[in-house]
């Protein structure tokens, strides 16, 4: 009860409504597999069961021994995910009208609604079944949440293993079903072929990572291009699990932490590499779950290796730039005994024979860099960064005295309900808050996250996505006076 009338308390004082972009439901299962059968037919759900096996090898750490563990190198799977012990709140990710009647109790005045199952089924190995699932799932949610438009909106699962599937279904979730917000994987999966051909058995386990900008197997522009035809941001919302070093044997919280930073990293700074926001300036992209501490290093990596290694200073690093004369004079006045007795070698700074590929020099050439303001101008305005209530770096955002280029981050709220690390729905509101009355941030600051940030990206290609919610009025006074 103390948790609720914090709330209750903290509403009171706040002027403005608070929008959670990142809030999360649980597939009910019986409902769920009514609707795979309707789309895939009888032997879909047997189909669907056999992906997911694939999917998640680590899954058979259940059935293997201590040893075995160890010699197949298993990794530990997620266990204990649901705030079980909290019925109250276990039933309200299941049951939207549920979670309706209390969204004013949690302090939410609307959410945007995240799925369980689908993360896992948007990265499916089999093209037919990976599609078919999709296509269950989002006539799922966009079924189940109908009801409620005024306060909660669903979001759509899109397969990204190739463009056309991308687009196929962006206009099937969007178009026909009138969804407003889509979640792609943050990375995809690909085979290295001289491994798979080579060692078959290892093709689902010995891969490289696909995050659609840099060294893709594919030209996503069509799918950018649809994005931005349809009016909806495309999110990210994956998990770094399974690879790097997230891969213990024993400890599931070892590989869980930071997994989601990891992957948003990886698709990060592959969009902005790979030019997509330069090619895009009117998109915005959306990364959740990892918090923002991960996005400030990034910032403060590319402006540090811009710096040093853009297209005109890389070559102060050509091993043929040294001068053999003044190196000859320094090696016989220092080199010393030992380093005398080896001899000169001035290729000690890599080799002088080998001629680097002119096109493969400039590393920024695809984002088209040509000074270092424009780092900032194609980093901050597109990208969005959901954190969690419980966060401690989240009020890092909003250091423009430290953070590279003085920036301001655009840091959105994510209560992150429906899942473990939430235990008690109605304390989410509060933890977020502690920020402003730890000083850390201000009250401004704390209405740019919760709030004014959401409006912006929300907004951004999509107008009128606030329509017809309650919070309509006030989002159209953010615009307006944005406007003026």
């Amino acid at each position: 009860m103390a948790a609720q009338l914090k709330t209750a308390d903290i509403r009171a004082r706040l002027k403005h409504p608070v929008i959670d972009s990142d809030g999360h439901f649980t597939e009910y299962g019986p409902l769920l597999r009514e609707y795979i059968t309707k789309t895939g037919g009888k032997q879909a759900l047997a189909d669907f069961a056999e992906a997911s096996r694939k999917t998640f090898t680590s899954m058979e750490w259940y059935r293997l021994s201590p040893a075995e563990r160890r010699e197949k190198w298993s990794k530990r799977p997620p266990f204990f995910a649901l705030p079980a012990a909290n019925t109250l709140d276990f039933a309200t990710s299941l049951f939207p009208d549920l979670l309706y009647e209390r969204l004013d109790e949690i302090g939410l005045d609307f959410t945007v609604l995240y799925p369980g199952a689908a993360i896992a089924v948007q990265t499916f190995f089999e093209d037919d079944v990976r599609r078919m699932a999709c296509r269950a799932l989002n006539n799922y949610y966009a079924d189940l949440f109908m009801d409620h438009p005024d306060r909660m909106t669903p979001v759509a699962v899109i397969p990204m293993h190739t463009p056309q599937e991308a687009i196929e279904e962006l206009e099937y979730a969007v178009g026909r079903r009138g969804m407003r917000v889509v979640m792609l994987p943050s990375t995809i999966r690909r085979p290295i072929p001289a491994i798979a051909k080579k060692y078959p058995e290892l093709a689902s386990q010995a891969f490289r990572l696909d995050t659609y900008g840099i060294d893709s197997e594919y030209d996503y522009d069509p799918v950018w291009a649809k994005c931005l035809e349809l009016k909806v941001v495309p999110t990210f919302h994956g998990p770094g699990e399974g690879w790097g070093s997230r891969t213990s044997i024993s400890n599931y919280v070892y590989n869980h932490m930071g997994h989601f930073a990891s992957a948003n990293d990886a698709v990060c700074k592959s969009l902005f590499l790979g030019g997509v926001t330069r090619r895009f300036p009117q998109l915005k992209f959306l990364f959740l779950e990892g918090g923002v501490g991960w996005a400030r290093s990034l910032l403060g990596d590319i402006k540090g290796h811009w710096e040093k290694r853009n297209r005109d200073a890389v070559f102060s690093y050509d091993p043929r730039r040294i001068d053999r004369e003044q190196f000859s004079a320094l090696y016989h006045r220092y080199g010393g005994k030992m380093i005398r007795e080896a001899g000169p070698n001035v290729e000690s700074a890599g080799p002088l024979s080998r001629t680097e590929e002119p096109e493969a020099i400039d590393d920024f050439v695809r984002c088209k860099i040509e000074r270092k303001q424009d780092i900032p101008e194609l980093f901050v305005p597109p990208f969005y960064f959901g954190c969690e209530a419980d966060d401690p770096i989240t009020s890092s955002a909003f250091d423009s005295k430290r953070n590279p280029f003085k920036a301001r981050l655009n840091v959105v709220f994510g209560s992150d309900i429906g899942h473990f690390d939430v235990p008690d729905m109605r304390e989410v509101l509060p933890e977020a808050y502690e920020m402003v009355e730890e000083e850390l941030i201000t009250p401004k600051d704390f209405k740019d996250f919760v709030f004014t940030n959401a409006v912006k990206l929300w907004t951004a290609v999509r107008p009128d996505f606030f329509k017809g919610t309650v919070v309509e009025d006030a989002v159209n006074r953010v615009n307006t006076k944005a406007a003026e």
